[in-house]
């Protein structure tokens, strides 16, 4: 390829790349989503946070619990940079995670642009032993979901 055509065709990229980049702002649209606490009996987390923050989001919602796979570590050694993996073969509208050990329970809310896959790779903090749970928007108008329990060594929010 010749440099010029190169360099044209860069340019087109990126003046049709900010079109195919545009997603909701759910901080904006749904704020109040990301107050959502967690809640603890005792020292031991519970899924009531993760529950009414998917309910604020999404609605009153029964998520069916396939189809999306989900890989986290059996322990992440560090709290601060834990990895998780989601993938999956169902044409989505949006993919949300959730954890329960945190003080907010929602991590990120991603919109699934047309005709891309779910195959994501993030990292996020736990201050310690959680469970994340994913929340897949279907196009077919149904929900799905994965949810990993996993040991957190070292705490990811203590500094």
């Amino acid at each position: 390829m010749k440099r010029r055509e190169f360099l044209s065709f860069g340019a087109a990229t990126l003046a049709i790349a900010p079109a195919l980049l545009s997603a909701k702002d759910f901080r904006k649209e749904k704020p109040d989503v990301w107050t959502a606490k967690n809640v603890y009996e005792g020292d031991k987390p519970t899924e009531k946070g993760v529950e009414d923050a998917i309910k604020k989001l999404y609605g009153d919602v029964k998520p069916e619990e396939k189809g999306i796979k989900l890989k986290t570590p059996e322990v992440a050694n560090n709290g601060g940079q834990i990895p998780i993996g989601i993938k999956s073969d169902i044409a989505a509208k949006t993919v949300a995670v959730f954890q329960d050990v945190n003080p907010e329970s929602t991590v990120a809310v991603f919109t699934v642009p047309d005709g891309q896959p779910v195959d994501y790779l993030i990292k996020i903090k736990m201050k310690k032993t959680g469970t994340v749970t994913v929340i897949l928007e279907g196009k077919d108008g149904k929900f799905y979901k994965a949810s990993n329990h996993f040991k957190v060594a070292l705490g990811g929010c203590e500094g």
